[in-house]
């Protein structure tokens, strides 16, 4: 029978007590989760370690914060850390775990998975040493904003406390939004926010053309709708509304801007976008 053994990462919360993270993998997303952690204020940046198995984007990361601890031993970063965090391709998934978990301890260490796809079970079984005992783990799913400290992020935990849980809300939170959620949303909530980011970027591409086609510069249109965009989100934030709530304090009866929603809508605006999120959902 597994043994669950509640380790202490929990106990080391600042600066001061030196919690270390490692990032097993340095690409798109362990890269952006290294950077943003070096930016915060949470976790030192002396104190973030980063493993891969080739070294240019080591470099690229050593060049930008000295202090990070870069390494293409994955056993020796992962032994170094009370939140192992692994950031690989899901096919490799199983053979790294194996590679490292003789080297985490499972009293003191907690293991987080960024694999797109890869579910708590499947962990927890890739985790066993076959000794009876399993550490916290948790699903991370941020997107690639997390860089800039601007993510939308959802966790979900396993063999976790509440004081542990927390713990990873105060990172991540300093790395933009992060929610704790049951594990059956993180399919959706990747859709809506790390895939979402995508949607989002093509969104400001295809206003950008709109732009160009009606007079603008390309760079002088891409200003104008990424600011555009900036403040319809700070517009929700501020007023705590409903988006239809605003649409509707700049739209009147014949003017542009609904004539401009009613095309947009006949394209099929809407049922694309929900299309496009439950097409990311299905796996």
């Amino acid at each position: 029978m597994r043994k669950t053994v509640v380790s202490n990462f929990s106990t080391k919360n600042s600066h001061d007590n030196n919690m270390k993270i490692a990032i097993i993998g340095a690409g798109n997303m362990g890269g952006a989760l290294a950077r943003g952690l070096a930016k915060g204020s949470i976790i030192a940046t002396s104190d973030i370690y980063v493993s891969n198995p080739s070294t240019p984007k080591l470099e690229a990361l050593k060049s930008e914060f000295k202090q990070i601890h870069t390494t293409t031993d994955n056993c020796e970063a992962a032994a170094a850390a009370d939140i192992v965090v692994l950031a690989v391709k899901p096919w490799k998934v199983a053979e790294v775990l194996d590679q490292i978990k003789p080297h985490i301890d499972y009293s003191r260490q907690a293991v987080a998975s960024m694999v797109g796809g890869l579910g708590l079970e499947q962990l927890t079984e890739w985790l066993d040493k076959g000794c009876g005992v399993l550490p916290a783990t948790y699903l991370i799913i941020p997107n690639t904003a997390i860089a800039t400290m601007s993510s939308m992020t959802f966790i979900a935990s396993a063999r976790s406390t509440a004081e542990q849980d927390n713990l990873l809300l105060d990172i991540f939170n300093e790395l933009g939004e992060a929610m704790l959620v049951d594990e059956g949303l993180i399919a959706a909530g990747t859709s809506l926010a790390s895939c979402g980011i995508a949607y989002a970027l093509r969104y400001i591409r295809a206003a950008m053309e709109g732009g160009v086609e009606l007079g603008f510069r390309a760079d002088d249109a891409k200003r104008i709708v990424m600011q555009t965009m900036r403040g319809a989100a700070d517009i929700l934030a501020a007023n705590d509304s409903h988006p239809e709530a605003e649409i509707d304090r700049v739209t009147t009866p014949g003017g542009l801007t609904i004539k401009g929603l009613n095309a947009m809508e006949a394209a099929g605006f809407t049922h694309s976008v929900i299309e496009g999120l439950r097409a990311s959902t299905k796996r």
